[in-house]
């Protein structure tokens, strides 16, 4: 089966054919730096992470770029800074590298290019420049803007009509437009705000003209894939087709337009005011990374996801049976590249990235590799693993999964407890033995007591 992938620009599903077969480019827009990452964030990071991997095991690691911005010249980055007091370039860095740290945890590969939007000003300043050679954007009150009447083809991404498009966006009134739709490319800056000399004066760059920029610096006039969240096909992205392809005639900028569905927490839109806005960072303090990305990919990225304490719980049971499952079947085999990944996870990956329907695939790989007998145990096994790898979970072995990335003095005090515990059910002091037991569970630790006489251990979330 080949791989097929739902189009944006077109609303329905289409077979994927790259333009060349050994370059191909996949853009993701990335965190604007200003505070740390929340859950929402985390789904494109995963969803698109999944296919990345998907992409590289289809046409080889040296055939997909995959490039992911970090945008660190924005409004909200600015913001920040006249609130906590802290120079700019400082809260961009601790972002990012807190960025960085939170969707290692998620098992996110890294994109082969991280572009920063404050070094590639020079890129910006030339399409812009283009745009308004051609007509499409003019200087006015030192703000450029692109003049959305000039693209007659403006909504087609987004498919909204012209008055959706002002209400939806939040128009800003402003006597310098010519319409009330165009929008800014290059805005003026004191001294007191981020700028950079231009032929328009000392100013920064629009959000959207940033992505149009840093995609073609690093992918070219027309790229494979664009991806990001739902809540960016208008206007960024709208906007971003606008100006990347007046800039470049003749180019489409994007073939495949690809967006994951909102998230919601206990069903409601996730927001500060309502008590219910979860960090990437606070989420892990509640489940390891592998148990959020597994949950997140339980549902399809086309549809919406609802955050819940009970499917969190549900992901954890249904990550820990998996690694139950190959903790039982035998010691661990890394090389999942050398056997073929199974047929039925192959397909369901292929139809859209179809991660529910892998998910079943991959358990029920787990249930034919422990009904095997020794002889085809193991290539069972490699490939099992080889399944799990492109979905970026059963990245670790199994017995440190249980112990939960205990350090070695935790896991000392956890089996002196247990050794406790034993010599206490020895003695036939079954009150102790429950005490501890019970005390054990209260901290997450699960003792399971086998017929030999011992005692497992595993940490729950």
């Amino acid at each position: 089966m080949a791989l097929s992938l739902y189009n944006t620009l077109t609303r329905r599903k289409e077979l994927f054919e790259p333009f060349d077969r050994t370059k191909i480019g996949m853009y993701v827009c990335g965190p604007t730096v200003y505070d740390l990452a929340h859950i929402g964030n985390a789904r494109p990071i995963v969803v698109f992470d999944v296919l990345y991997r998907l992409l590289r095991r289809i046409y080889g690691e040296g055939a997909v770029t995959y490039v992911r911005n970090i945008t660190d010249v924005d409004d909200k980055i600015n913001a920040a800074a006249k609130i906590s007091g802290e120079p700019i370039a400082s809260i961009t860095a601790l972002t990012t590298e807190a960025f960085h740290a939170d969707i290692a945890e998620l098992n996110a590969l890294p994109p082969d290019v991280e572009p920063r939007a404050t070094e590639h000003i020079a890129e910006m300043i030339e399409m812009i420049e283009a745009l308004i050679t051609s007509e499409h954007a003019y200087a006015a009150d030192g703000h450029v803007l692109f003049h959305v009447p000039s693209f007659p083809e403006y909504g087609k991404l987004s498919h909204r009509d012209r008055d959706e498009m002002i209400s939806g966006a939040r128009i800003e009134v402003a006597p310098y437009k010519r319409d009330p739709a165009d929008f800014v490319l290059w805005k003026p800056s004191d001294l007191s705000l981020p700028g950079w000399n231009s032929p328009w004066g000392r100013g920064r760059p629009g959000w959207h003209i940033e992505c149009s920029a840093m995609s073609r610096k690093h992918l070219g006039t027309t790229i494979d894939i664009h991806g990001g969240g739902s809540d960016l096909i208008f206007p960024h992205h709208e906007n971003e087709v606008a100006q990347s392809e007046c800039s470049c005639p003749g180019h489409p900028f994007a073939r495949y337009w690809m967006h994951n569905g909102f998230l919601s927490v206990n069903g409601e839109k996730m927001s500060k005011s309502l008590g219910n806005f979860i960090t990437i960072r606070q989420a892990l303090g509640r489940a390891p990374g592998e148990v959020l990305r597994l949950m997140m990919l339980s549902t399809h990225y086309r549809h919406p996801l609802n955050w819940t304490e009970s499917g969190l719980k549900q992901a954890q049971t249904r990550l820990d049976r998996l690694y139950r499952l190959l903790q039982k079947s035998g010691a661990r085999v890394p090389d999942g590249n050398a056997v073929g990944l199974d047929d039925g996870f192959v397909g369901a990956l292929q139809d859209d990235l179809n991660t529910p329907l892998a998910l079943a695939e991959l358990e029920r790989q787990a249930d034919e590799l422990m009904s095997a007998d020794a002889r085809g145990r193991e290539q069972k096994r490699v490939r099992l693993l080889a399944s799990a790898g492109i979905l970026g979970i059963l990245q670790q072995d199994p017995e440190a999964w249980f112990k939960g990335g205990e350090t070695a003095e935790d896991v000392s005090h956890i089996e002196a407890k247990i050794e406790r515990r034993l010599e206490a059910r020895q003695a036939k002091d079954f009150a102790l033995a429950d005490n501890i037991r019970e005390s054990l569970a209260e901290n997450g630790i699960i003792l399971e007591d086998r017929p030999d006489g011992t005692t497992d251990w595993r940490r729950t979330v």
